[in-house]
């Protein structure tokens, strides 16, 4: 999992999916955080992305960097724990001009039953459970 968070770390922004109805939406990210052994992505709860993963937690991440690309596919759970968010935004401490463990907005996932795989031209696909 280390080698997944490194590369979205690193690619700096990825695509986040999600579908409302039967639409796919799509948006950039940028928080990817291991905590207790989960990789963790956050969001605020008044955002449409929220009531989305709500109504169905199955997700794909899509990130790209230097020729190779990155596809995580899971389901997102909330962990609506205080030290969870603490630990999500004291890794992202940008973040904290927006956000607040405390705000009763910040809201933090992790994914389950999830794969990342890893491709480029130049190589065979490698896969990593996550």
């Amino acid at each position: 999992m280390e080698k997944v968070v490194q590369f979205l770390k690193e690619a700096g922004v990825y695509y986040l999916a999600t579908v409302e109805g039967d639409q796919p939406r799509v948006r950039p990210f940028g928080t990817a955080h291991i905590f207790e052994g989960k990789l963790y992505i956050q969001t605020g709860k008044v955002k449409a992305v929220s009531q989305q993963i709500h109504a169905n937690p199955k997700v794909e991440i899509s990130a790209f960097k230097n020729g190779e690309w990155i596809r995580i596919a899971g389901e997102l759970v909330e962990d609506d724990r205080r030290e969870a968010r603490a630990s999500m935004l004291d890794a992202y401490p940008d973040l904290r001009n927006m956000y607040s463990e405390d705000d009763g907005n910040t809201e933090v996932f992790y994914f389950k039953n999830a794969t990342a795989t890893f491709y480029a031209f130049t190589h065979a696909p490698e896969v990593v459970e996550i």
